[in-house]
């Protein structure tokens, strides 16, 4: 089988590339041309797409797996974008690599693409080319892209783009994918490689075509890398041809460390780094709750109070059965309104998150978050799902494919469920905001501290108990150059992921509240009409009432807080919206009409008058308790059966464990 898994990729030209004949913008058969972007991780692929498609853009899952691909419209140039994830070898070690090996195959998304454009990272030329190498013994017709020019300058770093197009063989455009420098060209370069399809030249030879020995390049000795058993297995070759062309097209770096060489000095000794880190972290908390609770607060009132009320006046107006009224009411616009205060939220998290990973700094995160890990026995490639967990536990487990030992993929496995995702930040949010008033960001930040120390503790018992066969092997990690974070892609990027989000947690969310109140509108007794019933005669209501008394020594034993954590297994976002139901007007026995103020009441009454020490007990729960149903499925398929189910029984007893702990140690303190 041709691809990745097989380290085999035949010479020449794919056998659908677009011929001499094709319309501007058509590839064959009269579709729209496919043009795939191919580099190295932090090369400037993805703000080069940004760039190019603006707000034209998905994302989608590659056939048959998890991983994302980046598709858009390029409008300038009338073709189809492709942003495949960044790759450093088509021999494929990562499910990201992986997906575009075989997507330059042409074995995935709809067949081959019709062009690659080839981003080389001025900075890292010899990586990039080792990768073009391997794009160009794909057969796959090529245009180069040159990026970080600017950072290459900074390290004494030139790189001829004209004497790279030539000895490459193909037309070479150097952009700057942050200001769209030379994306003009790159756009006539791609029309013109869609009419005649170029494909990099990989004979040995000089930029003018000749070779040491003064032969011109088709009369030259063939590289090694173009003879027709060539397997990208050839490291050796491959490499001598990187390092003849680099020999050719740049100047060496100066010997002087460049800005980032000396920031990282100081930035990634473990008693600088790790300050900075906690201190970062705590600036994007409190970020989140200044800017964001407040939009939340006004997205909630907009769709349930403005919104709503319009919308229950009407159906009163029509004579609505009361059931349906509040069917809409308090079933679908409460999921809507939460799905609506998420919005804001995500967008804070989404560009604090793009603004630290643009700037480069994300990756010296992982850099000083290393040390733990080998604590633990685990690969330091672990650090990077660990660190995808904490955004969502799902996309973690998926990556962990990356890890090179199925007991270390196993023990990261078991270990994710304990990081605080995206998600649960939304529950923590809103008690922190409603129980501690301006002190719920450093209430958020601990919930995220308590998580890294659940990973941590519950890896070192783990790693001394069934995993003590695992060894120690260093990470490996390229840290991209500090840079100047630009405020158009950051934007785009934002507006993506959070559109994204909402689109994808929206249906569960909605879904889930509706089926909740057809839960709790079916009465267990009678007197009561569907859709008035009080929680406590529920259906739903009496289902929590059984488990309540478990929950009573962490101080809130209670229904309204039970069947909030039983929707949460479903989706963690699902948590606030369930609360809203239940300590509502028509949801609780409170007699005030403000939710919040309703399940502040019933927490004092749990607590015995300690409502945040409860409240902090129910957050420490959330944290613990078992992980949304689509992560305990993928954890199944991860590490089977048994496993799964020691994980969900050991993160419930803990989450019981640990909230009993802080509730009545903080009640007495």
């Amino acid at each position: 089988m041709r691809g990745s898994r097989s380290g085999v990729l035949p010479v020449g030209r794919h056998q659908n590339a677009p011929t001499g004949g094709a319309a501007l913008g058509a590839g064959p058969a009269g579709r729209t041309a496919v043009v795939a972007l191919v580099g190295n991780p932090n090369s400037g692929k993805s703000t080069l797409f940004n760039s190019m498609t603006g707000a034209r853009q998905a994302v989608v899952n590659a056939p048959g797996t998890t991983v994302e691909v980046a598709s858009g419209t390029w409008k300038a140039a009338g073709v189809r974008l492709l942003d495949l994830p960044g790759a450093y070898s088509l021999l494929a070690r990562s499910p990201d690599e992986e997906v575009t090996a075989r997507t330059v195959a042409g074995e995935g998304l709809d067949g081959p693409p019709d062009l690659v454009v080839m981003v080389l990272d001025a900075s890292a030329l010899s990586r990039s080319l080792y990768l073009a190498g391997q794009v160009g013994l794909s057969g796959a017709a090529t245009v180069v892209a040159v990026t970080m020019t600017d950072v290459a300058r900074s390290r004494g770093v030139t790189v001829d783009a004209a004497a790279l197009a030539q000895r490459l063989g193909v037309p070479t455009v150097v952009v700057d994918p942050r200001t769209g420098a030379g994306t003009d060209r790159l756009v006539t370069v791609v029309r013109d490689a869609l009419t005649t399809p170029p494909h990099l030249r990989l004979t040995a030879g000089t930029p003018d075509g000749t070779s040491p020995h003064g032969q011109t390049a088709d009369q030259a000795p063939v590289h090694p890398l173009t003879q027709a058993d060539a397997r990208f297995g050839d490291v050796e070759a491959l490499f001598a041809w990187v390092a003849e062309v680099q020999a050719q097209v740049a100047s060496a770096p100066a010997a002087r460390p460049s800005r980032s060489d000396r920031v990282d000095a100081w930035l990634l000794r473990p008693w600088v780094g790790a300050p900075v880190f906690l201190a970062v972290l705590w600036a994007v908390f409190q970020l989140v709750t200044v800017v964001a609770v407040p939009v939340m607060d006004a997205m909630g009132w907009l769709v349930t109070d403005w919104f709503g009320g319009w919308v229950v006046r009407g159906l009163e107006a029509l004579s609505a059965p009361v059931w349906l009224t509040g069917f809409v009411a308090d079933g679908l616009l409460v999921g809507v309104a939460t799905v609506a205060s998420f919005a804001p939220l995500m967008v804070v998290v989404f560009f604090a998150v793009g603004l630290l990973e643009d700037s480069g700094y994300l990756a010296r995160a992982s850099f000083v978050a290393d040390r733990a890990m080998r604590r633990l026995g685990l690969d330091g490639r672990a650090v990077l799902p660990i660190v995808v967990g904490f955004g969502c536990n799902l996309s973690a487990l998926v990556s962990l494919r990356t890890l090179p030992s199925v007991r270390q993929r196993m023990l990261t496995a078991l270990l994710l469920p304990f990081t605080s995702c995206t998600a649960r930040l939304a529950v923590y949010l809103m008690l922190a905001t409603v129980f501690f008033g301006d002190h719920a960001g450093t209430v958020v930040l601990a919930m995220y501290l308590l998580s890294a120390l659940l990973v941590v503790g519950i890896g070192l018992l783990l790693r001394r108990t069934g995993f003590r066969d695992l060894g120690h092997e260093p990470l490996v990690l390229a840290l991209p150059a500090y840079q100047r974070p630009r405020l158009r892609g950051l934007v785009t990027s934002t507006v993506t992921r959070t559109s994204a989000f909402v689109t994808t947690a929206g249906k569960v969310i909605v879904a889930t509240l509706a089926v909740v109140w057809l839960l709790m509108a079916v009465p267990v007794t009678g007197g009561h009409p569907v859709g008035d019933v009080p929680t406590s005669d529920s259906l739903y209501g009496r289902a929590a009432d059984a488990v309540a008394p478990v929950l009573a020594p962490a101080g809130f034993g209670d229904s309204g807080a039970v069947s909030a954590l039983g929707t949460g297994i479903v989706a963690k976002e699902v948590v606030v919206g369930s609360l809203a139901q239940a300590y509502g007007s028509g949801g609780s026995d409170s007699a005030d009409d403000s939710w919040t103020e309703g399940m502040r009441t019933t927490f004092e009454r749990t607590s015995g008058g300690h409502g945040a020490v409860a409240a902090l007990a129910f957050l420490v729960f959330v944290l613990a308790y078992t992980p949304c149903l689509a992560t305990v499925a993928e954890l199944k398929r991860q590490v089977g059966w048994r496993w799964t189910a020691g994980s969900v029984a050991g993160s419930l007893l803990l989450a019981w464990t640990l909230a009993v702990l802080v509730f009545q140690v903080g009640s007495r303190l």
